[in-house]
């Protein structure tokens, strides 16, 4: 396998890739890459681990790409093995016997830029053009279509798997398109769910969703986060990256008639909300949920205290939030829940805290309506059926507009 001798290197478009979907997609970055965003359905076989690709990436910047590249064989000779035989379980392969390590050692003899020449990226063929799997079926990349990705390509390619490609570009291209739909995005007539802490915002919109799923933008949910101070107790916020993936995923499926989201701020926790979905929330219709305080206060027990991890994790966070009411809350909040208190606790919290800082951003909104959200359930069918009445008065143009069937599904979303 040496100079003139590797196979050639099929990179796809990724929009062509998401447009296809094929039957295996493989995410070659190592598991910190990955944990941050990744396609749709990708699976993380990674060529490196964090601590290698570090110890790569300082060899290349301080020491030579020479160095750099010498290292990444040698780790390339010893894991390819077993990536091979991960990949072959997620394929359906057999994989064939022989050295795959020896395999790697005269694929790489000629050094890096050698290797960059000869892996030279091709347009991937017509489908159909290959005996059995298509060319595509597999499908791996890596963060910008490098070597790591088309060197792991023609490598299996040489074992005789035929179908599989690269994506040009890498998992840089597919974010472009991420960015791309989301800058594009306008969204339809948008009605916002707002009310004060522990109302059952998010239990509503839930409700909702089973009853118009094709309504509802549920941000909280691909954000992983509860949108405050405490939001992220219980739950495993989403990166920015993530988030945006998810919410890119969503739009394409379309939002025909309404819009119904949550009443948020400019953030979700940690999250930046694109400025399509800004203004959705800020110029939407302004309908609110009320319910009484202790009813308030069965949900957010509920909800920030299911479980003993969560009781952590709230400890931890409770000491902000006495700094943030006093120095008279030194200790307090921390002490209600130690000892049990946590009806209590939460009252505090919402008649000190919450409720204030609501009516203080929230108090000169216009409100169109106002529901009762004491039974999520039944909030939601009223919600719905104002909502079809509005629109249905909003006249001919804009009822139209708002019931307009769903656009054709965006490619590679």
């Amino acid at each position: 396998m040496g100079s003139g001798t590797l196979p050639s290197v099929p990179m796809a478009d990724a929009q062509e890739v998401l447009e296809r979907g094929p039957r295996l997609l493989v995410d070659l970055r190592s598991p910190a890459e990955y944990a941050e965003d990744s396609l749709p359905g990708a699976h993380n076989v990674p060529l490196f681990d964090d601590g290698e690709r570090a110890l790569i990436g300082t060899l290349y910047h301080r020491s030579s790409p020479g160095k750099a590249f010498e290292e990444a064989r040698g780790l390339t000779r010893a894991k390819i093995g077993a990536l091979t035989a991960r990949v072959a379980e997620l394929a359906g392969w057999e994989v064939p016997e022989g050295d795959l390590g020896r395999r790697v050692e005269l694929m790489t003899e000629g050094g890096i830029e050698l290797l960059e020449r000869e892996l030279a990226p091709v347009p991937v063929p017509p489908a159909g053009d290959a005996a059995g799997d298509e060319p595509g079926d597999v499908v791996l990349y890596c963060w910008r279509g490098g070597l790591r990705s088309r060197a792991v390509v023609a490598f299996l390619r040489g074992l005789g798997f035929g179908s599989v490609v690269g994506i040009a570009g890498g998992y840089r291209s597919y974010r472009a398109i991420v960015r791309g739909r989301l800058d594009a995005w306008v969204a339809p007539p948008s009605f916002v769910l707002r009310g004060l802490t522990g109302v059952g915002k998010t239990l509503v919109l839930r409700e909702l969703a089973r009853l118009r799923p094709e309504w509802v933008l549920d941000l909280e949910g691909e954000a992983g986060h509860r949108s405050s101070v405490l939001g992220a107790v219980g739950l495993r916020p989403a990166t920015q990256k993530r988030f945006e993936s998810r919410l890119a995923e969503r739009v394409a499926r379309g939002l025909p008639g309404p819009c119904v989201l949550e009443g948020e701020s400019r953030k979700v926790g940690d999250i930046v909300l694109p400025a399509c979905v800004w203004r959705a929330i800020d110029g939407g219709v302004a309908l609110e949920l009320t319910a009484p305080l202790e009813r308030r206060v069965d949900v957010l027990v509920e909800d920030y205290l299911a479980s003993a991890d969560s009781r952590a994790e709230l400890a931890a966070k409770l000491p902000f939030l006495e700094a943030r009411l006093g120095a008279r809350y030194a200790g307090v909040l921390v002490g209600l829940l130690a000892a049990g208190r946590e009806r209590e606790l939460v009252r505090l919290l919402l008649e000190r805290y919450y409720d204030p800082l609501y009516r203080h951003s929230e108090g000169a909104r216009p409100i169109a309506a106002r529901f009762d959200a004491g039974v999520p359930a039944a909030a939601a069918g009223e919600l719905l059926r104002w909502i079809e009445r509005a629109l249905a008065e909003a006249g001919p143009a804009e009822a139209r507009e708002a019931r307009a069937a769903p656009p054709a599904r965006p490619p590679g979303l």
